[in-house]
Formats: structure tokens, sequence, C-alpha cells
């Protein structure tokens, strides 16, 4: 039997990605706070069917930490050409976001994640589901955006790296995050991991391991010394050199193993149709807990329970629903209707 996010994909088959498309010529500029914000907002206008004018942030150290709010830096803010749609995400994206609205009404702006001040000043916001504000201008769904679309995952399953193409089948990624603002990545966590990645190598896996900016150094340290005596060609642990295998390691997973720290990372798993497990490192969150019940209950993921589990499920993506209410709701601004009047 296929999991609910299976059978929903294929009562869609065949739909495209993007949905409705913005009409040509639509000029998008993407203001984003850091690189996770970007990929967002790279993942909704690829969907959208447009190569965005990127606008890189620059405030003054005192900007950036009065935003999201304080005022945008003087020296620092959005020049014309104004964009016909702006997409923003990040906290300090969110001054540079409402100047933009207040400066030129004529652009259709859009804030990716809550920027949990001058909500009403948006023509549109979207939230991921486990987030609990609601507003007539607010898009949700269960997933965030990302622009692994399943063309750049067939083509990197198509041809993958040398290295990947070696290791005998089954493969396990194993995507690491690393300390944040609700989860830590304690001693007992970095052992856990470590056993873990020892066991599936001698369970007979192929282990392809791909750490974030974020991951501590002691805990690259504990897997290179449990894994040191894997069979020649069975692991790859990343070490930053070169270039970021982490597209080609999703495509070529079996099934991949997440840490539960980034909602983002966890949900460009589940595009893949693999079977997606999730360690939670120490601490977490009421939303986090609520966004993986809700991917556990769609048959997306499940949570680590000592053990690879086999199931099966379709790619779950929202990015295409996210582009699709972008684009009718564009297309409503355009005409006059749903025009937010900035305060």
């Amino acid at each position: 039997m296929l999991c609910p996010a299976a059978m929903d994909a294929a009562a869609h088959e065949g739909e495209d990605r993007a949905g409705p498309r913005l009409p040509a010529g639509t000029r998008v500029a993407i203001f984003a706070g850091r690189k996770g914000n970007q990929v967002i907002c790279e993942g909704v206008a690829a969907a959208l069917g447009v190569a965005p004018d990127i606008r890189p942030l620059a405030p003054r150290r005192l900007f950036a930490a009065a935003a999201p709010f304080g005022p945008v830096d003087p020296l620092d803010r959005p020049r014309p050409p104004f964009p016909d749609i702006a997409l923003a995400s990040g906290r300090v994206a969110v001054p540079y976001l409402r100047d933009l609205k207040r400066r030129s009404p004529a652009t259709f702006a859009v804030f990716l994640q809550d920027p949990r001040v001058g909500r009403s000043r948006f023509d549109l916001i979207w939230l991921p589901e486990h987030d609990r504000w609601r507003g007539p201008n607010a898009v949700v769904t269960l997933l965030s955006p990302h622009p692994l679309t399943p063309a750049r995952l067939a083509a990197a399953r198509a041809a993958p790296p040398p290295r990947i193409a070696a290791m005998p089948a089954p493969r396990v990624a194993l995507l690491l995050g690393g300390d944040s603002r609700t989860h830590r990545f304690a001693p007992a966590d970095m052992a856990a991991l470590a056993d873990i990645a020892a066991g599936l190598v001698a369970a007979g896996h192929s282990l392809m391991i791909t750490p974030s900016r974020r991951t501590p150094a002691a805990l690259l340290e504990r897997l290179r010394v449990a894994l040191a005596g894997a069979p020649a060609g069975r692991v790859w642990l990343w070490d930053g050199t070169g270039d970021n295998p982490y597209l080609p390691m999703l495509a070529a997973a079996d099934a991949i193993l997440v840490t539960a720290d980034s909602a983002n990372m966890v949900g460009e798993a589940a595009a893949t149709g693999a079977p997606v497990h999730v360690y939670e490192p120490s601490g977490g969150s009421a939303k986090m807990t609520r966004f993986l019940d809700a991917l556990v209950a769609a048959g997306a993921a499940r949570r680590w329970s000592g053990a690879l589990e086999r199931w099966r499920c379709a790619p779950l993506d929202s990015t295409a629903e996210v582009a699709a209410a972008i684009a009718r709701r564009y297309a409503d601004f355009r005409a006059g209707a749903g025009r937010v009047t900035p305060k």
C-alpha cells in the first residue's frame, strides 16, 4: 500500500512542478539573509520558471542586529530598477522588503517564512505548517520550498560522481546538521551517531556522509574513528574539498538518515522518494515536533528507532504549491485584486 504522500502524488501525476507560470518578462529579485534563506527563494524562482536577480544584503552591524524590527540600512537600501516580484527570506531581509514595498507599491512583495513584524505590509507570506501564525495573505505548506527539482535529482542519478558510482548498494546518505537555537549535539549524540554509522557499514550498507557548516568538528572526528576499519570504497565522509556532493548523495541514496536540527534538510531528503529516517539530537522544540509528526503522518519519514526501515513513498515536494500560489496571487495583484496598502 502506498503512503498518503504517494497517493497524493499519483493523483497529480503529470502536473508541471511549476504550476501556473508568470507573464513573459516578469522581473523577479531575491533578497535573502543567509545562504539557507537564499536557497529556498531560488527554489521558488526556479519553479516559477524565471532567472532571478539576486540582490546581496550587506547591512552594517547595528542595522543587522536590529533586524527584523529596525529600519533598513540607508547606505544599503534596495535601489531601482525595482522588480515586479520580490522574494525575501531571513531576519535581516525583513527591513529590506518593508522598505522596498513602501517605495515601490507596484512590486509584489513575497516573504518566505514568518517575518514576525509588519506582516500586513507584504502581499504574500509563505509559512511551513508547523508555524502557528495565519493570515489572509498567508500560504501554508507542509515542507519548505527548495531547488531540488525532479529533473536535477534525475540528472544526478544518471551521472553520479565516480566515487558514488563505485559504492556497492544499498547506499545510505547520512545528512549532518549541527548546533542550533533549539538543538545541541551533546557527547551522547555524537557517540550515538558514530555507533549508528559503524553499524550501518557492518550490516553491509555503503555510507555517504555530508556535513554542514554547523557540524561539530568533534562529531566528524568521532565518525572518522568509528569508520576507520570500513572496507575500502564503502564510506565517503566528505571533507569539504571539491564540489559539494550533497545532491549526488541524496539522488543515489536507497535510504536517508538526517538530523532533525534543520527542517529544510529533512524536507529536501523527503523530495527524493527514498525512506527518510530522522535522528533527533538533544534539545528540540514544539515547532520541530509538530513538523516531524506531520511528516510521519504523511508517510514521508520516520523517527530513527535503531534500525533502517523499508517502506514505499513517492517524493514529497511543496515547492510547486508555493510557486503556484505566488503566480495566482500575482495575477490577481496585477488585475487590482488583493492589493496590499503599505502601512
